[in-house]
């Protein structure tokens, strides 16, 4: 870890264009950091930690609020997982909906649709036709639930280091999510520009009120969403739960450090207070790891966080590469199918979907990164993903990330 300008950031080399940005959130937020698999993002950077008494970022949030992991124990069979594994990453990718659209037909609803559960979705702004309702969202956020989505989401089956296995997932509010923070950020006058300075909301304002109010209900959609596909995928392996793990990596939380009371926006970034469990997730063909968080110096200079992935190395474009339009290569693919199906062969996982902007080729090696924060986080349980299933690469989703 070193300072620069007063910012705590972790990771060698430092992503420049990361670090050009994290300074401004510095000059508008006055506290910040950066965690180790951090890289630019739009306004402020992927692993990019900011905090302010009064004001909240929706940049900084980002448009998938409450993005974040989960992962539960199972009781599951070992010999029986691993004699199955490919039956089962058959019925997963046949029972859980991958990209934008609903294949499995099964009623999924949930509590928090309900008007009298939360007040924010009575959160109406401007007035007469223009007038917004955040209930106009109700009826896809219904549709949606329990959706995956695409991207770097995913559904793993893995198994740890005493032969356990676990169900993890990643994903967030979808949809949902999305069309509350373009609402906010246009309100705001955001620009469509990674390089412009985050938004910042007042939170005692009522736009601010308005914002963490809808960002805390796309949260709860969030974990309601995980929840079900957790659940569903141990069902499928005939199992029970014996415990979980989960935390979203894309919020704002009212904290306390340092006896001040703040706004902490971790946007790509996992909470990690001391004894605080979190669920990080690695690549298609190697090891995610649950953690915890332990006291010392640096654990309160990152504001009690660390990393939520590896961290990209690569665009996605960069790693598909780009053709014209009479098919001729313009940019030619750095990752090819070839190189991202051996790298998946060797590590014996059996993988269901994927493109390659989301080859291990495409990240850091998460043991590394880990390494950058060994001071402040411990591993608690190292997770071999033995079945991977994630959107196939020509699925559509305009709500990937």
């Amino acid at each position: 870890m070193e300072i620069i300008d007063n910012i705590p950031v972790w990771g060698a080399p430092v992503d420049e264009a990361a670090l050009k940005q994290i300074k401004t959130c510095y000059y508008i937020f006055g506290q910040a950091a950066m965690m180790a698999d951090h890289h630019k993002g739009y306004g402020v950077p992927i692993g990019g930690v900011i905090a302010h008494e009064n004001l909240v970022s929706p940049s900084g949030v980002g448009y998938d609020i409450g993005c974040g992991n989960k992962a539960v124990l199972t009781d599951a069979d070992r010999a029986d997982v691993r004699a199955n594994i490919a039956r089962i990453m058959d019925d997963v990718w046949t029972t859980i909906s991958f990209g934008l659209a609903r294949k499995n037909k099964e009623s999924v609803d949930h509590e928090l649709f309900d008007d009298n559960n939360d007040d924010a979705w009575q959160i109406t702004q401007g007035a007469n036709s223009a007038a917004w309702k955040l209930t106009s969202l109700r009826d896809m956020a219904r549709a949606q639930l329990g959706t995956v989505g695409s991207g770097n989401h995913y559904v793993d089956i893995f198994e740890d280091e005493q032969g356990r296995n676990w169900v993890g997932v990643h994903f967030g509010s979808r949809g949902f999510g999305h069309k509350i923070a373009t609402r906010f950020l246009n309100r705001a006058g955001a620009k469509d520009d990674m390089d412009s300075a985050p938004v910042a909301l007042d939170s005692r304002s009522q736009e601010g009120q308005d914002y963490i109010a809808a960002m805390k209900l796309a949260g709860r959609y969030a974990y309601a969403g995980r929840d079900w596909v957790c659940d569903r995928v141990v069902r499928i392996l005939g199992a029970r739960v014996l415990d979980s793990v989960h935390n979203h990596h894309n919020f704002a939380w009212r904290e306390n450090h340092s006896a001040k009371d703040l706004w902490v926006v971790r946007k790509g970034a996992t909470p990690a207070f001391p004894g605080q469990k979190g669920f990080v997730g690695c690549t298609m063909g190697e090891t995610s790891v649950i953690l915890e968080g332990i006291e010392n110096e640096q654990a309160s200079l990152s504001l009690y966080s660390t990393v939520h992935g590896a961290g990209r190395v690569m665009g996605r474009m960069e790693a598909k590469g780009k053709r014209n339009k009479t098919g001729e290569w313009t940019r030619p693919p750095k990752v090819t199918q070839e190189m991202m199906d051996s790298w998946v062969s060797d590590s014996r996982v059996e993988l269901r979907g994927g493109g390659v902007d989301e080859s291990p080729h495409c990240y850091k090696r998460l043991p590394e990164v880990l390494s950058e924060h060994a001071d402040s986080v411990r591993v608690l349980h190292t997770l071999k993903p033995l079945g991977v299933a994630m959107a196939g690469k020509d699925v559509y989703d305009p709500f990937k990330d």
